[in-house]
């Protein structure tokens, strides 16, 4: 009885005890079930990122003028330093400063007083030495009737022979002092030796001039059209250009130096302008390298009928190759910038991809030239450039290699960039 009783005390002991057993042995189930998931869900195939859509073109070679840039200024064909070659007072300016002028203009006029005065003398001096030769000319003929009637005697005949001669020289030495008088009186004039453009006044009316080398300068006159531009090219090109210029000089015949230079074309622009608008020749290469730049003095000519072009003005120049040249374009967009280097997105074969570091050269029709770092028949992402990794598969949409691609990506239905 004692122990049905205790047994029956204890019961609620038993049950809590049976239950934590339970738990107990349900807990390695649970583990392994959590365990078994996980190995599932690692053993099952992850799922690939979708390919990055972009626009690429194929790099392919074309035949172009290949060119060189360069800075230079402009200098004028003819710049004149106009200097009095008669003393006196100034008297009158006959121009606005800054002008353009003809050739011959009056711009000057010097007080002229004096030296019509030397030519009256002069005048006079001639008239006299006439006179005298009309006189020597009648005496000589006399003589020389007498003489005939053997009425004088040789030395007579001689010295008014002599008187004659004399006459005659006295009368050119007069008509000499005659045009020197009336050079000096046309030099009160200071007309434009040149066409072209007049600088500021240097010396005003009322002012008293020298004459000669010593003189000083009245103004400036530089001329307009054509116009000089000179800039300093790196002697590597110049052996190039002049090699270039070699072969086609055997090429043609032997063709002058003046003929072959012009076929080098050569582009400027200026401050003033965004592009490079004006188009012109190859005129000149010095005959000497400066040895502390390693640099050739090149001079190009270009025509400026409007006046537009100063000289003194910056410019920017690229001249061009006597002969064309195989060249890889790509478009700008193309470019990525990785601190100091260039590089473009590469697609291979496999649609993976591939950074490259390129070299780039100069700018031809809205395309930059590449001249390391790529080969004909490469494809790279000209659209997208920003969304792509190294590694990355891509979604390629082939697009023309022109200078806007975006705008074939957009047409073709591709996410613009």
């Amino acid at each position: 009885m004692n122990t049905i009783k205790n047994t029956l005390r204890n019961r609620p002991r038993l049950l809590a005890a049976l239950t934590a057993v339970g738990a107990l042995a349900a807990v390695p189930a649970v583990l392994f079930g959590l365990s078994s998931s996980r190995q599932a869900a690692a053993s099952a195939p992850t799922a690939a990122p979708p390919a990055v859509p972009v626009s690429v073109a194929t790099v392919a070679a074309s035949e172009v003028a290949a060119w060189d840039e360069f800075s230079g200024r402009l200098e004028a064909v003819d710049r004149v330093e106009l200097r009095s070659r008669a003393a006196g007072t100034v008297q009158a300016v006959h121009f606005r400063e800054g002008a353009l002028v003809r050739q011959g203009d009056l711009l000057f006029t010097i007080d002229a007083a004096p030296y019509a005065a030397d030519v009256d003398r002069a005048e006079a001096q001639v008239a006299a030495a006439r006179s005298r030769l009309a006189h020597a000319k009648t005496e000589q003929e006399r003589a020389q009737r007498l003489w005939d009637e053997r009425a004088i005697a040789q030395r007579e005949l001689d010295e008014r022979g002599n008187g004659l001669r004399e006459g005659e020289a006295n009368l050119r030495a007069a008509e000499a002092a005659l045009q020197s008088a009336r050079l000096a009186l046309g030099y009160t004039q200071v007309r434009a030796p040149i066409a072209g453009r007049i600088g500021r006044i240097e010396v005003s009316a009322g002012n008293l001039v020298a004459a000669g080398p010593g003189a000083p300068v009245l103004a400036t006159l530089v001329s307009v059209s054509p116009i000089y531009a000179s800039f300093d090219a790196d002697e590597q090109v110049i052996v190039r250009a002049l090699r270039q210029l070699h072969q086609l000089r055997d090429s043609s015949g032997g063709a002058s130096v003046r003929t072959q230079l012009e076929r080098i074309p050569v582009q400027m622009g200026t401050a003033a302008t965004t592009d490079l608008p004006f188009e012109g020749r190859l005129q000149l290469i010095d005959n000497q390298v400066d040895a502390r730049s390693g640099t050739i003095r090149v001079r190009a000519v270009f025509d400026n009928k409007d006046g537009s072009l100063i000289p003194g003005q910056f410019a920017k120049l690229r001249m061009g190759r006597a002969k064309t040249a195989s060249v890889l374009l790509i478009n700008e967009r193309a470019v990525g910038t990785d601190q100091n280097k260039r590089f473009v997105i590469v697609v291979g074969a496999d649609n993976k991809a591939a950074w490259r570091e390129v070299k780039l050269g100069t700018s031809v029709n809205g395309l930059r030239a590449v001249t390391e770092g790529l080969q004909a028949g490469e494809r790279i992402v000209v659209n997208g450039l920003q969304r792509v990794r190294p590694g990355t598969e891509v979604a390629p949409r082939e697009v023309a290699m022109d200078a806007k691609p975006e705008v074939t990506a957009q047409r073709d239905g591709a996410p613009r960039s």
